[in-house]
């Protein structure tokens, strides 16, 4: 049986010049801002266009360009790789979201492939229709080739990626030499609180996320769930991943941030947690600070993505 398994992912601009038409394309999405389009276009690319100066200063702290394709395509290959070991006849594609390989043209790529079966599976371990289903949806509108599709909804539980997310944390600990008085923030990307109250289960499984890691990691037992990435005027889950680093200064604590709804390092990892967040802590005296990696090719989450293809067929 002919395999085609489909990773979804974000994206990020590959160039400077990427960095505008990258923010118009996620503002334009309706999952993102729910409006119709003859007024959503013209509001996208006007916080676009407000927002480029800065973004494009983000990503010239780490190179110019986002890691995240690169990143997900060694991913995609160790992925393949695991699965052919399991005696898969597979081949995984790379689809994102708001930029290149856009959604539209790995379709075109599977229906060449022409497979049996096709197994839709998005890096988002926490599910969202901001995310996950807007990947989806973007697939569904896009695909017109052959083979019987199945989808990978979420595994914000599942072993392999919380393992993987432990073994990081505690390596991270002990080589900072297993420091008293350090709380564990448990970083998830924000969302408005009105997308949860209309019944969006993000929320929900990054604490499920969080407590399923937190039960392993008995030698850290201060620890909270935090949001960072807020855009525009809206209420956001709280609290903000910038407050909670400032409670725990006030407590005279330490911090060790750990990216759990990031698979792959980005924007939001490098700028974000490594450099913004870092220079808050130094400022108010939160020390260490310490930054656990999101689990990338690890051995252990790839396995929860090949026992997620073999579950989904």
């Amino acid at each position: 049986m002919k395999i085609a398994v489909v990773l979804f992912n974000l994206g990020g601009p590959d160039s400077p010049a990427a960095v505008r038409p990258f923010l118009f394309n996620l503002f334009r999405d309706p999952a993102i801002i729910q409006l119709p389009a003859l007024a959503r276009y013209p509001l996208a690319a006007a916080i676009a266009a407000g927002r480029t100066k800065t973004a494009r200063a983000n990503y010239a702290v780490i190179g110019g360009r986002s890691p995240l394709l690169p990143e997900t395509e060694a991913q995609a290959a160790a992925l393949e790789k695991q699965l052919r070991a399991d005696g898969h006849d597979a081949r995984v594609f790379v689809a994102m979201r708001y930029w290149r390989p856009f959604v539209c043209e790995t379709a075109r790529a599977v229906a060449a492939y022409a497979p049996d079966e096709i197994v839709l599976l998005p890096l988002y371990p926490q599910y969202s229709t901001t995310t996950a289903a807007s990947s989806l949806a973007a697939w569904a509108r896009a695909y017109r080739g052959p083979g019987a599709q199945r989808t990978v909804c979420c595994y914000p539980t599942a072993e392999g990626l919380i393992e993987a997310h432990v073994a990081e944390i505690r390596r991270v600990w002990e080589a900072a030499g297993r420091p008293a008085g350090v709380r564990l923030l448990f970083s998830a990307h924000g969302l408005p609180k009105r997308v949860v109250e209309a019944g969006d289960p993000y929320q929900a499984q990054v604490e499920a996320t969080a407590a399923a890691i937190a039960a392993r990691l008995p030698e850290l037992p201060d620890h909270q769930v935090c949001y960072q990435s807020r855009v525009g005027r809206l209420v956001w889950l709280g609290p903000s991943t910038e407050d909670a680093v400032r409670a725990a200064a006030a407590d005279g604590k330490g911090v060790l941030i750990a990216p759990i709804a990031f698979v792959s390092e980005h924007v939001e990892t490098l700028v974000e947690l490594d450099h913004e967040y870092a220079a808050l802590a130094r400022e108010l005296g939160a020390a260490p600070y310490l930054r656990a990696r999101a689990p990338g090719t690890a051995a252990r989450f790839l396995g929860t993505l090949a026992a997620a293809v073999t579950e989904a067929l």
